[in-house]
């Protein structure tokens, strides 16, 4: 049988099979899967093969792996020369930010940004929290929103307890299986609540067995949205490590950048201290914001520092 996985904890994992049932489920003891350079061999979102564990039923064996079509990673926080893949088999990302209580940082969106734009991942730029917002705030949003619409991105801005924005929202993820992310505080469990509204099953088999509340969420899982459609919510992240991309890449995960490289005098142009540099001169003219320059700038030392080049 076929099935996919809901939520992994390292060890065990909950399958929804081709039954329509939920399973607990464990690798096969001699299950391998060549040059593994990640801490979880099985993600959420993951294609597998099982088979029952013995003929009374209960718990399922995951015997194969099948091919991803694409996955989103990061730095393991635990072992910073492997990657953590957070989800794999997506159809778009939605990260969640807040302008305030508590306020994302732009670099750590452009990280998110960069790392969807590697794994060929449409994302959607989603604020939070516009109940909130008075006119400071307000001003930084639409800032922001001109940015990131302005280099391809979608951006929105939701309230839970007004109910701005939700339509729309519900609207970018039917008929799609969309990874959720975000910081810790961010109302990302709130909005996930709000969009499943009175089906919001969360699959009960899997909360019953996992012993989690809406809001202590540590592993990455999956539910199943009314109106077709998938969601794979992820734990709250401090902090966005990219894993797997070049310094000399880093300027082709820029949209804004990537339509310019042929410009600059260097093919190897790092677009930092070299002469006649396109990507400089555009952010000295305003066609590229001084401000994702600096997040740039920013992505290529930290690549730098964990030396995955």
């Amino acid at each position: 049988m076929k099935g996919i996985v809901y939520k992994s904890t390292g060890s065990w994992y909950i399958l929804k099979g081709d039954d329509n049932c939920f399973h607990q489920a464990r690798l096969k003891g001699k299950f391998k899967i060549d040059d593994i350079t990640s801490t979880n061999p099985i993600s959420v979102g993951d294609l597998v093969e099982f088979e029952l564990e013995n003929e009374e039923g209960g718990n399922v064996i995951i015997t194969e792996l099948c091919p991803r079509r694409n996955y989103v990673n990061r730095i393991s926080p635990a072992n910073k020369r492997m990657h953590h893949i957070i989800a794999s088999n997506i159809d778009q990302s939605v990260l969640i930010a807040t302008i305030k209580d508590p306020k994302t940082s732009t670099g750590f969106i452009d990280r998110f940004l960069v790392t969807c734009e590697a794994f060929h991942i449409p994302a959607i730029v989603l604020f939070n929290k516009a109940d909130i917002y008075r006119e400071k705030e307000l001003n930084i949003f639409q800032e922001r929103k001109e940015i990131y619409e302005r280099i391809g991105y979608r951006v929105l801005m939701t309230s839970v307890h007004t109910s701005e924005g939700i339509e729309d929202l519900k609207k970018a993820l039917k008929h799609r299986t969309t990874l959720f992310s975000g910081h810790s505080g961010v109302g990302k469990s709130s909005l996930i609540n709000t969009i499943l509204g009175e089906s919001n099953i969360r699959t009960s088999e899997v909360s019953a067995w996992s012993g989690k509340g809406m809001h202590t969420t540590t592993f990455a899982e999956m539910y199943d949205l009314p109106f077709e459609g998938k969601i794979i919510d992820t734990p709250g992240m401090r902090e966005f490590a990219i894993a797997d991309i070049e310094r000399s890449e880093l300027s082709h995960y820029f949209p804004e950048m990537r339509t310019m490289l042929n410009e600059c005098q260097y093919n190897n142009c790092m677009h930092i201290n070299e002469p006649s540099c396109a990507i400089k001169n555009a952010v000295m003219h305003g066609q590229i914001s001084e401000q994702r320059y600096i997040s740039y700038c920013s992505i290529l030392d930290s690549i730098k520092e964990n030396d995955w080049t």
